[in-house]
């Protein structure tokens, strides 16, 4: 039986668990838009407002599942726009597929409208970039897209298709749903492992990276509490390891506990699993210093590529998280641990860092995420943007379970609103929570629409400080006295949310924030609270004035 392309790939989605997809749609692509209307019971559309913000979708969704998120953006303008979402899933380790409508096959090379060499573009973005020159080959390639997006270190793929193989009709046999290739440790690897770590005085686990699951994460917990071992998350893993269990002892990343900075260069043995190890976790390669740390290395990742290519481990285990996890909860502890005054002191440096501390002006952030702690249930799912203001949900929210939190380990602003788009519709009950400023929020602030057409019920708490905070510090320590284009104007947030039919309401001191919130959980629909935020609040370290201050000459 003869079938089109487009219905040929929807029919691969289906085969291969597809249950959601984002997209703006193009006209490159209408016959899998058309294929797709026919699949709308199995197979849920989400429009989104611009590529940038389906892109991003696509890869919360793969990031909160574990499966690949499936967008699909039109050629050449379309393409470019969800590239940062492509660059996001690559650094986050996320699997994400992304299709992009290409220009007829014969028009290719001529430079025709919107035409893109895609796999020149893409390369350095994605594990793998390719086009489709043949609707016969469709169940093939979206089986090895799928497999190479989750297996190994998961990531993007790209799947470029010239618009006449979607209409092409061709007779060809779907494929069975795709196989994740698993890589396990070995025995001899373990018993290393084993040996390094009982000879240790000072060890540190550090968690990051793609692959995990809820039970892996629980698994982990199991391991560290066997053995007493201190748990640090890398950026952006908050949520890999219960932040209220005694064995969690802070996130390594922007604006990290100075304390725990200086264990992970006191440790005598690092194990890292599952994360890179790249600049912000090491804080410029400082922490721990390439080729070869001072601190010994075990370093678990599911790609034999990362091990050796930044950092020589003692100890390069090439495994999934999972079933490393596995392998060492089942193995009993250690018949002597010499670090449980290591770990105490930990965790007592973390539940000090935790500690909301006074601030000048009528708002507390640290104040008001402890209303948010104490407000919400504990699997509510909390998105981020990018910048400074973040850094107060990393310092003062725990995090009890994965997956709980979404964020962009390569700094991408705009992400947090899409995020929350993506996380309401795969967990469709769960409370959802935006944090984001006022600069991201209007890169990506138009998926509001997205949400409402959607009928998603998401909080978008917009911290506005008037200002790009983060390079405002940075300027200010670099160029001390010379502030120049990082003020914004911005719009009546109240109103710009009242203009998309949702609630909004203002907050300019800390007693307000919470009767704003539990009005903003009992709504029905998307509510946007706005936080007048200080600019004297330029990050949980230090105000502007003390950044100041600590740059003048002696």
């Amino acid at each position: 039986m003869k079938r089109t392309g487009g219905q040929i790939l929807v029919q691969a989605l289906k085969i291969h668990g597809v249950d959601t997809v984002f997209c703006v749609p193009g006209e490159s692509y209408l016959a899998v838009i058309d294929s797709l209307s026919d699949a709308e019971d199995e197979i849920r559309v989400i429009t989104c407002r611009h590529e940038n913000g389906a892109a991003f979708m696509g890869e919360a969704y793969g990031k909160l599942t574990g499966n690949p998120g499936v967008t699909f953006v039109t050629r050449g303008p379309g393409a470019c726009n969800g590239s940062i979402g492509v660059h996001t899933a690559m650094q986050d380790s996320s699997p994400m597929i992304m299709f992009v409508g290409q220009v007829p096959k014969e028009f290719r090379k001529r430079e025709a409208f919107q035409e893109v060499d895609y796999e020149s573009m893409f390369a350095p973005l994605a594990k793998w970039v390719v086009e489709v020159n043949d609707a016969a080959l469709l169940p093939q390639i979206i089986s090895e897209a799928f497999s190479r997006s989750t297996s190994g270190r998961p990531g993007p793929v790209i799947v470029s298709l010239p618009e006449d193989i979607l209409t092409d009709e061709v007779e060809v046999n779907d494929l069975l749903k795709f196989d994740k290739v698993i890589t396990r440790p070995d025995n001899v690897k373990i018993t290393n492992f084993f040996n390094l770590l009982s000879k240790s005085q000072k060890p540190l686990v550090i968690v990051g990276g793609g692959g995990w699951s809820d039970h892996t994460s629980k698994e982990l917990i199991t391991f560290a509490t066997k053995n007493n071992l201190p748990v640090a998350s890398s950026f952006r893993a908050v949520d890999i390891f219960n932040n209220n269990h005694p064995n969690y002892v802070g996130e390594i990343g922007i604006g990290a506990n100075p304390n725990l900075a200086q264990r992970v260069r006191e440790a005598d043995l690092l194990i890292v699993i599952g994360a890179r190890l790249g600049e912000i976790t090491t804080q410029g390669y400082t922490l721990i210093s390439p080729p070869k740390p001072k601190q010994s290395l075990v370093h678990v990742y599911p790609d034999v590529k990362e091990l050796g290519r930044v950092y020589r481990p003692d100890l390069g285990i090439n495994s999934d998280v999972e079933s490393f996890i596995k392998v060492v909860s089942n193995r009993e502890a250690l018949e002597k641990i010499v670090w449980d005054e290591w770990t105490t002191d930990a965790r007592k440096d973390f539940k000090s860092w935790v500690e909301p501390k006074s601030v000048p002006g009528d708002l507390n952030l640290g104040k008001i995420f402890n209303s948010l702690r104490d407000l919400v249930p504990d699997d509510t799912i909390f998105t981020s943007d990018a910048g400074n203001f973040a850094g107060w949900a990393g310092r003062y929210l725990p995090f009890h379970s994965y997956r709980t939190f979404l964020g962009a380990t390569n700094g991408a602003m705009g992400y947090g609103l899409p995020a929350a788009v993506s996380a309401k519709v795969a967990c469709p009950d769960a409370t959802v929570i935006c944090y984001v400023g006022d600069g991201g929020i209007l890169m990506t602030g138009n998926e509001l629409a997205t949400a409402v057409h959607h009928d998603l019920k998401v909080i978008v708490i917009i911290a506005n400080n008037s200002m790009y905070g983060t390079i405002r510090m940075h300027q200010e320590r670099e160029y001390p006295g010379r502030k120049f284009a990082t003020d914004l104007s911005n719009p009546d947030f109240v109103g710009w949310a009242q203009s998309f039919g949702v609630e909004g309401e203002r907050v300019e001191e800390t007693r307000q924030f919470e009767p704003a919130l539990k009005r903003a959980l009992k709504n029905t629909g998307p509510t946007v609270i706005e936080i007048l935020v200080s600019q004297e609040l330029l990050s949980t370290n230090m105000t502007l004035t003390e950044i100041r201050e600590s740059i003048k000459p002696s």
